[in-house]
């Protein structure tokens, strides 16, 4: 790509008495100036695209494990609530559920202890799961009230 300006000549349109030597370096002159700030922007654009981001604190090995685990808690939580409120016999839409690394933790509600049973086999059967806690989980209405399960 070459950039340059065209001079327009005015008055004696013979090139021999020097001025048009003149004209010639001028316009050399604008090119090669035009070419050297192009040349200076185009090392600033990649210059400026070639350095490295700010460096950022990378998490802890510890931070990582536990972010990752409260991920993975997150998940195992969804899907044994949803296996629960699948589940044709039981209607689960009162239990709660919360994993602690892999033991998920079974709290509200149900209408029969045969129900609490049933939770705590779908529960233990998502895998990932390690252990089921329904210590919280409540007999109501047509079941004895009588505190939490054991």
């Amino acid at each position: 790509m070459e950039v340059g300006v065209r001079l327009k000549r005015q008055g004696n349109r013979g090139g021999g008495d020097g001025a048009g030597g003149d004209r010639r370096s001028g316009l050399k002159r604008i090119s090669v100036t035009a070419w050297t700030s192009a040349l200076i922007a185009v090392a600033a654009l990649v210059a400026s695209c070639a350095s490295a981001p700010p460096n950022q604190l990378e998490p802890s090995a510890a931070q990582s494990m536990r972010s990752a685990q409260g991920a993975t808690d997150e998940i195992l939580a969804n899907t044994v609530y949803s296996e629960l409120n699948a589940d044709p016999t039981y209607y689960f839409r009162h239990v709660d559920v919360r994993v602690d690394n892999g033991v998920a933790h079974l709290s509200g509600y149900v209408w029969s202890t045969d129900a609490i049973y049933r939770a705590r086999k779908i529960a233990s059967s998502v895998p990932g799961v390690t252990g089921v806690m329904t210590n919280q989980l409540e007999l109501e209405r047509n079941g004895r009230d009588t505190g939490p399960a054991r």
